[in-house]
């Protein structure tokens, strides 16, 4: 009921059925139409009558979404699928199955428990994954909304429940549950206003509008109750901004488009209600629809480890190959001796079979075969994967957790939203980043404009104290600067303009005062911003398409123009009246709005004054509104450009405003062609709009420019400055003007003014009078020609300095972009960018973004991050290896489709060379000495064996050999993953060169892996040798019993607990007590388990049956056996190592060195450890200091030769 009375509520009464470009009245249908009910035009929905037999028969999706990646009933199969994908886990499958058959060296249990325990930390963890999306859907899926019951009244239930046909109800800043059909709104004609970020990660008001055949029917909940209509549509499609279908009402068909569908998942935004009829549900839906997986991603060490994997079976197989071919000669070789025995009597040949059978020996050496794959199964560490993704997890936590990339203003700590690819973050090579809100902050400021061939205002950007401090001079300051300007910093957020010549009214004393009032005038009524104002204070604010639409409106106001209403009639402003000098209100019919997009790149509106003249206003780029003046309206045109240009070389961005009077016959031939455009529904819509639209925004007459600057974000300069350091160099991808773009590359110390640029456009006489002459395919070719000579030209240039320090900045425009990514060109480039310093390109598309990606991150092979905020560096962010979004001001679609979310570009600093570097050593260290630890393991598994005449008996218990790689040598590893750090925080800033041992793979290059194995070989010589020499004559028992199998085996499995751990010690660069009770553990867990195990009974415990207690133990020879091993089995590793640090040290040796040795006082180690941190040729604001000094030293040095020869 208390729906029925809001929705008896006055409704709001603002008719915009004529102002927007997707106006829908009754229209003839067109060719589209004709369409439904065919082939994909199948959809029939039954409005009111969701239960209907007919709805029913339907069998349409219901409401319900799941995004999980499992069901209950398809997680065991599904998961169980993905764990073997994986080729070592099937590995360990076949020889878990293999050990239920005669041939197994050990019993099938010790084989398969620990393959289970692995698998089943694997599913684990998956679940939880899986379940916080599960969460997610049942958040999303027990969302309310009022749904009409029949009677015309709405209630409450849950979005689940919605069926196709129901007609819903949708408050204010609520979320749409299901696509809708628009039936009325709050609004008497229908309008309303919806946010799409969720879609498209567009901040900016949609407007919707309903039809006139509902609407003016369905105001309130009760209208609801006797209706009835059918809408026929297109079949379920992921296109968001089409729509094509058609209304049966009251026998009368009315045509459907995108106009009328809410879409699920956006908001309703400055509209108090809706009611809307559900077309889609669920799966159906649009968004859900265009919902796709992202891509896999993996990393490359990942990738290099599947490749040692892959060379680990060979060795294993070539290993089982070459003991079966000696088992196979043994055998057959073992005749019946004199005596009637065989050399080999204790294997039991004459109870076997076929395997130790002297006539059967080829046979026995295929079967041995398959016993040696499963015994030497042990060279593959079980572990390894689930270990690696336990890792990767808890570095994610750490990262999620950083307070250091917190921001507070916005609440937004970081977020690694996928853990696979940490250990790439320390191995970036190129940094690919947007500009306008990534580099830049996304909130423009209005600071100056021109008008009337007059500049206004004397602020100061950024980029022209960059400038000034190029020139070496003062900061650059307006014309007549003759007052002090405020540099506290702006009081009112979009607005920094200070000129006392217009402020405060001073704008009248003016000489073109008319001009500046027009001016004024049409930044505040050519705009599509909603007021909104507090009704408490007074104050107006606004809800607009963009920062820039925003910060205009917000100027007009502060200037003295306030818009501060939009009715029925049109646009309402008070301003302050020529004549009278009084403020007065001014009420502007709006008759038209012709929207802004990027093909376009202007927007006008048509408005009827109070005089009754038809005026349209015009704001735009430079490009398209210069060329749009009539010959009596470019007055002021020099004046204007050499200002725009100067705003252009200070960072700033540029709009034209420019009006003209529109004839009344003209415009009601205008208003017949465009209504007509806009209500058909063929293919060419919008060709046909665009068409008409630019006739009419022809003949202007110039007023000015504005100029906003879109502030650099705080800390970028020390952070590119602090990447370039590094080695990582940085290309920057922008929508903006190549003036613009140069202007913040000084301004962010991308470039420098010693670099040489080398520029790629199309701006050539010739190619400009091609265009004139309209020749399209003789344009492409000189365009071609063009950019491939200027390439050419470049790559001369770079070649010719090669040698010396000089450095070069690749900028290319969008135009010119599009031939060097063809095929035959690409390369060419890529070598020239290569070669260059930065990069900077123009004017770029959203997919040439993602071509610029893919290219770099396929030509040079080396590890590319994307950085970006905005629904257009989406491609960009899923092609590069790591996508990074920035969680800003342009929505969270960069967000949604990232790898990690940071706040900040600065964040990247610590990001990269603080946590990457850290992961990057971590997980290199981790996988090198898995694969150390589980060869000395086999090693001597395999040595046992060739002692035993590849007998295929295993040198350890059952149970010894399923736990190793589980219990006793598997925390340690995963705590040096987690928490060890070669150098601190500090350092990894302070030397920002240590960041190359990523770039390079210098960690986990061939070189160290195979040495961690060759050291792994070692230890295992060392390990069973020692052990069996030493054991070979000890007495274990008062009967005199030598060592056996479970003395010699329970020996060396000691040594190689003891021995892989104290590795662990010897590895380590930074201990915390977790590593101490890990790695303590690991080796007591050993002892602890030998007693348990020992105590249980002999059936289950078999040859470990007390053999600690009553064997080992007792024995003095066990002990130092052990001793003497851990002594001479890492003595390799520590000379080795000594060695190396001492005399051959890498660099973060070097780093450590000064920690360890307290050179961190001794500036002159320091400074010279520095200076192999940075590059002689490079970017940002260090390079930049550095090449002063250099200009200096050469300034002087001419100075001397000058004096000397005089």
């Amino acid at each position: 009921m208390a729906g029925g009375r809001q929705g008896g509520r006055r409704r709001s009464r603002l008719r915009l059925s004529n102002i927007y470009a997707f106006k829908c009245r009754k229209s003839s249908f067109q060719e589209d139409h004709s369409q439904i009910g065919g082939p994909g035009f199948s959809r029939v929905v039954y409005c009111n009558e969701p239960n209907s037999p007919a709805s029913e028969r339907r069998n349409y999706a219901g409401n319900y979404v799941r995004s999980t990646k499992y069901t209950p009933a398809s997680f065991i199969p599904k998961s169980l699928f993905e764990q073997f994908r994986r080729v070592a886990n099937f590995y360990f499958l076949v020889t878990g199955i293999l050990s239920l058959t005669p041939l197994s060296p050990y019993g099938a249990v010790s084989a398969l428990l620990p393959l289970g325990f692995v698998i089943l930390v694997s599913m684990v963890k998956e679940g939880i994954e899986d379940w916080g999306r599960k969460r997610q859907d049942i958040e999303v899926n027990n969302r309310r909304v009022k749904v009409h019951d029949g009677n015309g009244i709405f209630r409450q239930e849950e979005w689940r429940e919605l069926k196709v046909g129901d007609i819903v109800r949708v408050e204010k800043d609520e979320f749409f549950p299901a696509d809708l059909l628009l039936l009325s709104s709050s609004y008497e004609d229908s309008i309303c206003y919806v946010e799409t970020m969720n879609l498209d990660g567009e901040t900016n008001l949609k407007v919707k509008q309903g039809l006139e055949a509902t609407s003016s029917a369905l105001h309130e909940d009760s209208d609801f109750k006797e209706l009835k209509a059918v809408v026929r549509c297109e079949d379920p499609n992921a296109d968001l901004y089409t729509f094509v279908g058609t209304l049966h009402l009251e026998e009368q068909r009315h045509p459907l488009s995108i106009q009328q569908l809410l879409l699920r998942d956006s908001k309703l935004r400055n509209t108090e209600y809706v009611y809307g009829a559900v077309v889609f549900t669920g799966h159906d839906t649009k968004v859900i629809q265009n919902s796709t997986d992202p891509p896999s991603k993996r990393s490359r060490i990942e990738r290099k480890m599947d490749k040692i994997i892959y060379m680990m079976f060979f060795v294993v197989f070539l290993m089982s190959f070459i003991g079966s071919i000696i088992f196979g000669i043994e055998t057959r070789e073992d005749r019946v001796r004199a005596g009637g025995r065989t050399e080999r009597w204790y294997l039991k040949p004459d109870d076997a079979d076929i395997f130790f059978d002297p006539e059967k020996a080829p046979m026995a050496a295929i079967f041995h075969f398959f016993t040696a794959v499963m015994l030497y199964s042990y060279f593959i560490p079980i572990s390894l994967y689930v270990s690696i993704e336990i890792v990767k997890v808890l570095q994610s936590v750490f990262i999620n957790n950083d307070i250091l990339m917190y921001y507070e203003e916005t609440d937004k700590p970081a977020h690694a939203r996928t853990s696979n690819l940490n250990e790439e973050l320390g191995m970036v090579d190129t940094i690919l980043s947007d500009k306008t809100g990534t580099l830049t902050c996304n909130s423009m400021e209005f600071i100056k404009c021109s008008i009337a061939g007059t500049a206004y205002g004397r602020g100061i950007t950024e980029v022209e104290r960059s400038m000034a401090m190029r020139s070496g001079g003062a900061a650059l300051v307006g014309d007549d600067l003759d007052v002090v300007v405020d540099r506290s910093g702006p009081k009112i957020k979009g607005f920094n303009f200070q000129d006392e010549r217009v402020m405060k009214g001073n704008w009248v004393k003016q000489r073109e005062a008319a001009v500046l009032q027009k001016f004024f005038r049409l930044l505040a009524v050519c705009h599509t911003a909603i007021p909104e104002t507090d009704e408490a204070t007074g104050a107006v604010s606004y809800e607009a398409e963009s920062p820039d639409e925003a910060a205009f409106v917000v100027a007009a106001r502060e200037l003295g123009f306030e818009f501060f209403s939009r009715t029925q009639n049109g646009i309402s402003f008070r301003e302050l009246d020529l004549a009278t000098g009084q403020k007065v209100e001014r009420v502007y019919r709006l008759l038209n709005v012709l929207e802004f997009n990027s093909a376009r790149k202007r927007m006008s509106v048509i408005v009827r004054d109070e005089d009754g003249k038809l005026l349209l206003l015009s704001k735009g780029a430079d490009n398209v509104m210069f060329e749009r003046l009539a010959k009596n309206g470019r007055k002021f045109e020099e004046k204007t450009r050499e200002h725009v240009n100067e705003y252009a070389d200070a960072g700033l961005r540029t709009l034209i405003l420019a009006y003209r009077e529109v004839d009344e016959n003209e415009y009601i031939e205008f208003s017949k062609n465009f209504n007509e455009a806009k209500n058909s529904v063929t293919a060419d819509r919008e060709s046909l709009i665009d068409e008409i639209t630019d006739q009419m925004e022809r003949d202007l007459i110039l007023l000015g420019a504005t100029a906003v600057e879109d502030k650099l974000q705080n800390g970028v300069p020390d952070c590119i400055d602090k990447l370039a350091q590094a080695g990582i160099k940085i290309w920057v991808l922008t929508g903006d003007k190549m003036e613009t773009a140069i202007n913040i590359g000084f301004a962010c110390s991308l470039l420098r003014q010693e670099m040489k640029q080398i520029i790629i456009n199309l701006e050539t006489p010739h190619i400009k009078a091609l265009e004139k002459a309209g020749e399209k395919d003789a344009i492409e070719q000189a365009s071609r020609e063009s950019v491939v000579k200027q390439m050419e030209e470049g790559k001369a240039l770079i070649t010719g300095s090669s040698g010396s320090q000089e450095a070069f900045a690749l900028i290319i425009d969008g135009k010119s972009l599009t031939y060097a990514l063809e095929d035959d060109f690409k390369k060419q480039f890529l070598d020239l960018a290569t070669g260059c310093a930065s990069v900077i390109c123009c004017r770029s598309s959203p997919k040439q973004k993602a071509l610029v990606t893919r290219l770099v991150k396929t030509g040079t092979g080396k590890t590319t991050l994307a950085i970006g905020d905005g629904a257009n560096d989406v491609g960009m962010l899923q092609e590069a290896d790591i996508g990074v979004g920035i969680s800003g001001v342009e929505g969270m679609q960069a967000v949604m489709s990232s790898d990690i979310a940071i706040a900040q570009f600065r964040y990247l600093e610590r990001l990269l060379l603080v946590h990457g570097h850290w992961c990057y050593s971590r997980i290199s260290s981790m996988i090198c000495y898995f694969f150390y630890k589980n060869i000395t393991f086999g090693v001597t598994v395999f040595l046992y064996e060739a002692y035993t005449s590849f007998s295929a008996q295993p040198a350890y218990n059952d149970w010894f050999l399923s736990l190793f790689n589980v219990f006793f040598s598997s925390l340690p590893v995963i705590a040096l993953g987690v928490f060890d750090q070669d150098v601190s925080t500090r350092f990894c800033y302070k030397f920002p060169l240590l960041y190359q041992e990523g770039v390079q793979n210098l960690l986990f290059s061939w070189k160290r892996i195979i040495g961690w194995m060759f050291n792994g070989v070692i230890t295992a010589l060392a390990i069973f040798f020692i052990c069996k020499e030493s054991q070979e004559h000890q007495l274990y028992s008062p009967n005199g019993k030598t060592a056996g199998r479970e003395i010699l085996g329970g020996t060396m499995y000691t040594c190689i607990v003891w021995v892989v751990n104290l590795q662990m010690v010897l590895a380590i660069s930074y201990f915390t007590w977790v590593q101490h009770i890990v790695i303590w553990g690991s080796v007591a867990l050993w002892y602890i388990f030998l007693m348990i195990y020992g105590a249980m009974g002999p059936s289950f415990s078999t040859d470990a049956y007390k053999v600690f207690l009553e064997a080992l133990a007792p024995a003095p020879s066990y002990w130092l056996t052990t001793l003497f091993v851990m002594i001479f089995a890492l003595i390799p590793y520590f000379v080795f190592k000594s060695i190396q640090m001492r005399f051959f040290p890498g660099y973060h040796q070097m780093i450590q060195w000064i920690r360890y040795e307290g050179h961190s006082n001794d500036p002159e180690f320091v400074e010279m450890v520095r200076q192999r941190s940075i590059r002689p040729t490079t970017v940002g604001f260090t390079a930049r200091r550095a090449a002063s000094v250099r200009r200096s030293g050469r300034f002087h040095d001419q100075l001397n030769k000058n004096f000397i020869a005089f």
